[in-house]
Protein backbone atom coordinates (compact mmCIF):
# COMPACT_ATOMS: atom_id res chain seq x y z
CA UNK A 1 0.00 0.00 0.00
CA UNK A 2 2.52 2.41 1.18
CA UNK A 3 4.57 1.64 -2.48
CA UNK A 4 1.38 2.49 -4.03
CA UNK A 5 1.02 5.96 -2.82
CA UNK A 6 4.55 6.53 -3.16
CA UNK A 7 4.64 5.89 -7.18
CA UNK A 8 1.30 7.68 -7.20
CA UNK A 9 3.17 10.53 -5.41
CA UNK A 10 5.82 10.06 -7.57
CA UNK A 11 3.57 10.48 -10.53
CA UNK A 12 1.59 13.66 -9.43
CA UNK A 13 5.08 15.24 -9.00
CA UNK A 14 6.09 14.36 -12.85
CA UNK A 15 8.57 11.89 -12.11
CA UNK A 16 8.31 8.33 -13.88
CA UNK A 17 7.39 5.70 -10.77
CA UNK A 18 9.93 3.63 -9.92
CA UNK A 19 8.73 -0.23 -8.89
CA UNK A 20 4.97 -0.28 -9.83
CA UNK A 21 4.86 -3.14 -11.88
CA UNK A 22 7.62 -4.67 -9.18
CA UNK A 23 5.33 -4.04 -6.09
CA UNK A 24 2.68 -6.35 -7.69
CA UNK A 25 0.94 -3.54 -9.48
CA UNK A 26 -1.29 -4.70 -12.30
CA UNK A 27 -1.43 -2.87 -16.12
CA UNK A 28 -4.66 -1.78 -16.97
CA UNK A 29 -4.58 -1.12 -20.43
CA UNK A 30 -3.40 -5.25 -20.85
CA UNK A 31 -6.05 -5.96 -18.35
CA UNK A 32 -8.89 -4.19 -20.44
CA UNK A 33 -6.91 -5.33 -23.93
CA UNK A 34 -7.14 -8.78 -23.14
CA UNK A 35 -10.55 -8.57 -22.12
CA UNK A 36 -11.41 -6.81 -25.39
CA UNK A 37 -9.81 -10.22 -27.17
CA UNK A 38 -11.84 -12.00 -24.80
CA UNK A 39 -14.85 -11.02 -26.02
CA UNK A 40 -14.02 -10.85 -29.67
CA UNK A 41 -13.11 -14.70 -29.73
CA UNK A 42 -16.45 -15.17 -28.00
CA UNK A 43 -18.29 -13.16 -31.02
CA UNK A 44 -16.04 -15.24 -33.20
CA UNK A 45 -16.43 -18.54 -31.81
CA UNK A 46 -20.36 -18.17 -31.72
CA UNK A 47 -20.26 -16.93 -35.39
CA UNK A 48 -18.43 -19.76 -36.23
CA UNK A 49 -20.93 -22.30 -34.82
CA UNK A 50 -24.01 -20.75 -35.81
CA UNK A 51 -22.45 -20.71 -39.74
CA UNK A 52 -21.29 -24.15 -39.05
CA UNK A 53 -25.06 -24.95 -38.10
CA UNK A 54 -26.91 -22.92 -40.61
CA UNK A 55 -24.48 -24.96 -43.54
CA UNK A 56 -25.85 -28.44 -41.73
CA UNK A 57 -22.89 -29.83 -40.14
CA UNK A 58 -24.22 -32.86 -37.74
CA UNK A 59 -21.52 -32.16 -35.66
CA UNK A 60 -22.92 -28.74 -34.01
CA UNK A 61 -26.46 -28.63 -32.44
CA UNK A 62 -28.64 -25.75 -31.76
CA UNK A 63 -28.59 -25.73 -27.96
CA UNK A 64 -24.93 -25.24 -28.02
CA UNK A 65 -25.07 -22.62 -30.68
CA UNK A 66 -27.82 -20.89 -28.81
CA UNK A 67 -25.92 -20.73 -25.37
CA UNK A 68 -22.78 -19.71 -27.08
CA UNK A 69 -24.18 -17.15 -28.85
CA UNK A 70 -26.00 -15.93 -25.37
CA UNK A 71 -22.40 -15.68 -23.55
CA UNK A 72 -20.85 -13.73 -26.49
CA UNK A 73 -24.17 -11.47 -26.19
CA UNK A 74 -23.77 -11.01 -22.72
CA UNK A 75 -19.39 -10.39 -22.33
CA UNK A 76 -20.24 -7.59 -25.38
CA UNK A 77 -23.02 -5.93 -22.88
CA UNK A 78 -20.59 -6.38 -19.87
CA UNK A 79 -17.84 -4.73 -22.23
CA UNK A 80 -20.39 -2.05 -23.08
CA UNK A 81 -21.15 -1.36 -19.52
CA UNK A 82 -17.54 -1.33 -18.58
CA UNK A 83 -17.05 1.56 -21.30
CA UNK A 84 -19.80 3.29 -19.85
CA UNK A 85 -18.28 3.49 -16.65
CA UNK A 86 -14.69 4.40 -18.09
CA UNK A 87 -16.67 7.41 -19.81
CA UNK A 88 -18.47 8.39 -16.82
CA UNK A 89 -15.33 8.50 -14.47
CA UNK A 90 -13.17 10.44 -17.59
CA UNK A 91 -16.02 13.13 -17.13
CA UNK A 92 -16.00 13.37 -13.81
CA UNK A 93 -12.43 13.74 -13.30
CA UNK A 94 -12.37 16.34 -16.16
CA UNK A 95 -15.11 18.22 -14.55
CA UNK A 96 -13.30 18.43 -11.24
CA UNK A 97 -12.12 22.05 -10.58
CA UNK A 98 -8.05 22.37 -10.26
Amino acid sequence: MIGELRSTAQTAAGKPAQGAQAAGGVDFAEVLQGALKDVSAAQQEARGMAQEFSTGDPNVNLQDVMVNLQKASLSFQQMVQVRNRLVTAYQDIMNMPV
